[in-house]
């Protein structure tokens, strides 16, 4: 059982204020993580304290870098057990949202935490990104995507820039400095539309913790030509 005082204390520390509800959907979803966790490989932190601020807080520091509009299109590329879409939903609840997985059981678990925690305007899509991305329904139709999946900064740019609309944002969660990945990544960034600036690198502490994050802003600048992103397995066997 999560501490709900504890919660809304960290989330304070991101000038997040929680009401009654916001806390009782965090705990219900922590509840759930952690019964399906036991028949499936959803995480390796299921610790009070860590799932707070390892995926509830880690989640909400988007906000360091980018502050989410009511009525804006999310996707939450490789979004796994929710992280950090669903945190981003239940704090922002009129955000539109799509959670893309690979993985059907993954996505099973979450449609159980979307009709659990009365969740709307929040869809859970089964699907590797190469495929999703030439999809109309979702290529070029999102204001941010979001992403903590574990993968090298080129790869995920190619996974992620298709489905932003130029003059969106993608926002990749980065353990550490990624001033090395940041340089890998300029041709990548080049020829899939995006940019990013000289003050689009966000690094900080989580609270509490010894775990540094970075945070990539990147800005679609202009269309990703059609061929991306490459068919799937492509991007993460020969980085743009």
């Amino acid at each position: 059982m999560i501490s709900g005082d504890n919660l809304r204390n960290k989330m304070k520390m991101l000038d997040i204020e929680l009401n009654s509800h916001q806390i009782d959907q965090f705990s219900q979803y922590y509840d759930l993580l952690c019964e399906k966790n036991k028949v499936m490989n959803l995480t390796s932190i299921t610790q009070p304290e860590e799932v707070i601020d390892k995926h509830f807080i880690d989640s909400l520091s988007l906000v360091r870098a980018f502050k989410p509009e009511s009525g804006m299109r999310v996707i939450d590329v490789g979004t796994g057990a929710g992280f950090p879409g669903i945190p981003l939903k239940i704090v922002f609840p009129d955000l539109k949202i799509t959670l893309l997985d690979s993985l059907a059981k993954r996505v099973g678990f979450l449609n159980e935490v979307i009709e659990a925690l009365e969740l709307t305007d929040i869809e859970a899509v089964h699907s590797r990104a190469e495929d999703a991305a030439h999809n109309d329904l979702y290529r070029q139709q999102y204001d941010l995507c979001v992403s903590r999946a574990v993968a090298s900064l080129p790869v995920l740019l190619e996974y992620c820039l298709p489905f932003v609309k130029t003059g969106g944002c993608f926002v990749a969660y980065k353990a550490g400095d990624a001033e090395q990945e940041t340089e890998q990544a300029k041709r990548a960034l080049g020829m899939l539309g995006g940019a990013l600036g000289e003050h689009d690198s966000i690094s900080f502490m989580l609270p509490d913790t010894e775990y540094a994050r970075t945070l990539l802003k990147i800005h679609k600048i202009k269309d990703t030509p059609k061929r991306y992103p490459r068919k799937a397995g492509m991007p993460s066997k020969k980085p743009l």
